[in-house]
């Protein structure tokens, strides 16, 4: 009765919540084993093991402890105690968790702000191993485009048709898309600049010159003219 009291005083953490990550497994195992052993040893098995499931959840984890749960209460379970839950919990989500994550991972990943050049390179990577080909893969790769890329080349008169060329021609348009937009804001600076290529007022002789001109006539004579007359004034 004293060792239960002196655990009961110890703060221990409790396990985050697991969500099928065959990277977390181990973590939340471990945490939720310590917990048991020094704030719960007292209780039954059946409390261990429904106090584990509750922080199961999000996605094929809580399908898994909601199936998990009716065998419990139907009897048809042989998780009798928390450790053959551990050991449940091991086989289910270790053995084809590498290829599940690589699946998942192709499901979540994005452009959004980088450049296609790095989303494509990071798909590559995240692809190998989930076992997508063919069209599920050009799929993923679509969904994960910049909207305006993926519209672009989805209406262009031949679009691409493998994911070689979905990829290819991705990076090749967004790195158009960027150099344009970079022109423009350098186009956009000197035009606002203090003696840029604005024209004076009154034509590129300013307002004496023009009027000079005008005077002189727009025959061929009257330019020379003109001219040698804007040359004495200092034009």
């Amino acid at each position: 009765m004293l060792l239960h009291q002196q655990r009961s005083r110890i703060e221990v953490a409790k396990p985050q919540v697991f969500s099928r990550k065959m990277e977390e497994m181990s973590a939340f195992i471990n945490v939720a084993r310590l917990y048991i052993r020094m704030k719960m040893v007292e209780e039954t098995a059946t409390t261990q093991v429904i106090w584990v499931l509750s922080y199961m959840q999000g996605g094929v984890a809580k399908a898994w402890k909601d199936n998990l749960l009716d065998e419990l209460a139907k009897g048809e379970s042989e998780v009798d105690t928390v450790e053959k839950l551990f050991t449940k919990i091991r086989n289910d989500f270790g053995e084809t968790s590498e290829e599940e994550r690589k699946i998942e991972q192709l499901r979540t990943i994005e452009q959004k702000g980088r450049t296609c050049d790095k989303y494509v390179q990071e798909f590559k990577k995240v692809a190998r191993g989930s076992s997508y080909e063919g069209r599920p893969l050009i799929e993923e790769f679509k969904r994960g485009l910049s909207g305006a890329i993926r519209r672009k080349l989805a209406e262009a008169e031949e679009p691409p048709s493998t994911i070689g060329e979905w990829q290819e021609r991705a990076v090749r348009l967004d790195r158009n898309q960027r150099q344009s937009r970079a022109e423009e804001r350098m186009l956009g600076r000197n035009a606002t600049r203090p003696g840029g290529n604005a024209q004076p007022k009154g034509g590129s002789y300013g307002g004496r010159g023009e009027q000079i001109m005008q005077r002189w006539g727009d025959n061929e004579e009257g330019y020379r003219r003109g001219g040698d007359t804007l040359n004495r004034e200092g034009y």
